[in-house]
């Protein structure tokens, strides 16, 4: 494959994903970061990657990192100065990309934030979305559900046999790998067309939290005990919305529908994603 993508967060999780799954596939990359002279990005340069410097403070630079390429993968964040930060994030990835007449770009946003959730970052993604689609963009909203790698924050209480989640024992959880989100998009940036300004959400599997534990027992080798609590004693007030949300129902992907029209990503299950994923970091 050929092709020349820009990834905004490229030393991110999600970015590096993107990264990952475009090199996979051959194309070149321009990974965009803040740091060029981080661990992160030097690793990214060791492995190909044109690193480039910008900031979501900068369009021009932003506008620079975007030029001459044939498709482009941004997100914004609101967990490090809050939802307003991240509409403003927005608006000034969508004028770079204008600026730079970016051919296509892929906006990662969050699975159900076009349903007037209530949940603070789920509806300032969708205040970029409305933007996006008012913008003259040619573009794909790609929406992740729950991601696997969420479980990595609680290695220590793994280690310990407990699995907490702030969910029903019996709740399906929709969860998604890194992975499989890095090769959807570059699935979405080589072969644009069939989904120019269509947003889709996307998820991996859908286990509950007695299914995750039963799994991580086995995958282990040792007991690990699901410890459940009531979404509302949450301290965060985002987060204390979207447990409540994921508790009353949650997502709404139809995996099986995602599944068969995408076949070539080969979805990543729960306990596929403990193999890979979750026992080197534990080790």
């Amino acid at each position: 494959m050929t092709g020349h993508f820009a990834v905004l967060g490229a030393t991110g999780a999600q970015g590096g994903a993107v990264v990952t799954a475009l090199l996979e596939q051959g194309a070149t990359v321009r990974g965009i970061t803040r740091r060029t002279d981080s661990r992160a990005a030097l690793r990214l340069t060791e492995a190909g990657v044109e690193v480039v410097a910008a900031d979501l403070s900068d369009e021009a630079s932003v506008a620079r990192a975007f030029t001459g390429v044939d498709g482009a993968y941004a997100l914004t964040t609101p967990f490090e100065d809050g939802p307003e930060a991240e509409v403003a994030q927005g608006a000034t990835i969508l004028a770079a990309a204008q600026s730079a007449r970016v051919p296509h770009l892929v906006f990662s946003s969050v699975a159900d934030a076009d349903q007037h959730t209530g949940i603070p970052h789920f509806d300032s993604k969708a205040a970029v979305e409305v933007a996006l689609a008012q913008s003259g963009l040619s573009y794909t909203i790609v929406g992740p559900s729950y991601f696997y790698d969420n479980m990595l924050g609680g290695l220590d209480d793994i280690r310990a046999g407990v699995f907490e989640l702030p969910l029903p024992a019996d709740a399906p959880l929709q969860q998604l790998s890194r992975r499989d989100l890095g090769r959807f998009v570059t699935a979405v940036l080589t072969d644009p067309d069939p989904v120019r300004g269509a947003r889709i959400d996307i998820a991996s599997d859908e286990p509950t939290g007695r299914q995750m534990a039963t799994a991580l027992s086995e995958t282990l080798g040792r007991t690990v005990e699901l410890v459940t609590r009531d979404p509302a004693l949450i301290a965060s007030g985002d987060m204390r919305a979207m447990f409540t949300f994921l508790a009353g129902g949650g997502y709404t992907v139809d995996i099986g529908a995602l599944h068969a029209q995408y076949p070539q990503i080969g979805w990543q299950s729960f306990t596929d994603w403990l193999q890979t994923d979750l026992l080197p970091a534990l080790s």
